[in-house]
């Protein structure tokens, strides 16, 4: 099932959500609006809040809570995105020209920090506290999962549960966010919350497992080669992990090295086949199906529904998804 089949419930709540983001992200100043307009055509594919949509759904309620929840973990992420590109000095996004590219640096920090105010004032404007503790529980964790990725790069350090605490900050957090949000925005009991939280962390977990994997088997450039996106920024990736860990300790060795240099002369190729001959991307797989289905298990308790369908359904699109 495909993303545009699993956001069908919360289809005609999507352009509802649509207006409260254009609204919360306005402003009087000619420049910052010119901005916000050029993030809003960089508009993605909405996975985060049809998460929150969703997960409002399966407590039974979606409401204008649900919106500006849904609103706020988006601008959250568009916030994220925009100093992302800064530290990567990224050209692009989403197919057009980064903030950064166009802006310069200096503009699209700024812009950053304005879209994270404005995400704040939103829930204050609203007293939605309990929002912003969720919120602020997400951005400590990516803020730490980020430097803790860069620090274990320096030294190419990185075993699976080091790896599996990164993803959980990096990536997971906000998704878990997501479905906690939904859920306290329809007023869900707390084990509800708990469920959808932890659905979230584990379909997190899995989308990360295969983007991970997508590095190496699925992202390929006008050659024909695989991309090595996270071979190039020395990212030990749960493929990689693997491998590392099974295969003889000379060879291990000898890919380090080859990954500890870098550069033009990091033969991808050498280590793609590397990882797998020692079953790394079979492994990887494995360990996202498996997260997705304890996610599944999450909503078990949940009422029949069609939200709950499509987040079953978006457990399942994580992990087969081909890019």
């Amino acid at each position: 099932m495909q993303l545009q089949e699993i956001s069908r419930p919360v289809d005609h709540h999507l352009s509802e959500f649509d207006r409260h983001f254009r609204e919360a992200i306005r402003s009087h100043i000619g420049l910052v609006d010119l901005v916000t307009r050029y993030i809003i055509r960089q508009k993605g594919k909405r996975v985060r809040p049809i998460l929150v949509l969703l997960s409002a759904g399966a407590c039974g309620d979606i409401n204008d809570r649900s919106y500006r929840g849904a609103t706020l973990v988006e601008i959250l992420h568009t916030a994220t995105l925009v100093h992302d590109d800064v530290v990567d000095n990224a050209d692009t996004r989403r197919g057009l020209a980064s903030i950064n590219a166009i802006w310069k640096n200096k503009i699209a920090v700024l812009m950053g920090d304005y879209l994270l105010s404005r995400g704040l004032l939103l829930s204050l404007d609203h007293d939605d506290f309990a929002f912003l503790k969720i919120t602020s529980t997400a951005v400590r964790r990516m803020s730490e999962g980020e430097l803790n990725q860069i620090a274990r790069a320096r030294k190419l350090d990185m075993d699976e549960p080091g790896y599996l605490r990164v993803i959980g900050d990096k990536t997971a957090s906000l998704l878990s966010t997501c479905c906690e949000i939904g859920a306290t925005s329809a007023s869900a009991a707390p084990e509800q919350r708990k469920l959808l939280r932890d659905y979230g962390e584990l379909v997190g977990l899995a989308f990360q497992i295969r983007d991970d994997i997508l590095d190496y088997t699925g992202r390929k450039s006008i050659t024909g080669k695989p991309t090595g996106l996270d071979l190039s920024e020395k990212k030990l990736t749960l493929p990689l992990i693997h491998g590392l860990a099974v295969a003889p300790k000379a060879e291990a060795k000898a890919i380090l090295t080859m990954v500890r240099k870098g550069g033009k002369n990091m033969k991808v190729r050498d280590i793609v086949a590397f990882v797998e001959r020692f079953g790394g991307i079979d492994y990887a797989i494995a360990q996202a199906r498996e997260y997705a289905r304890q996610a599944r298990v999450c909503l078990e308790s949940f009422p029949d529904s069609p939200s709950k369908a499509s987040l079953c359904a978006f457990a399942d699109f994580v992990v087969e998804r081909e890019k």
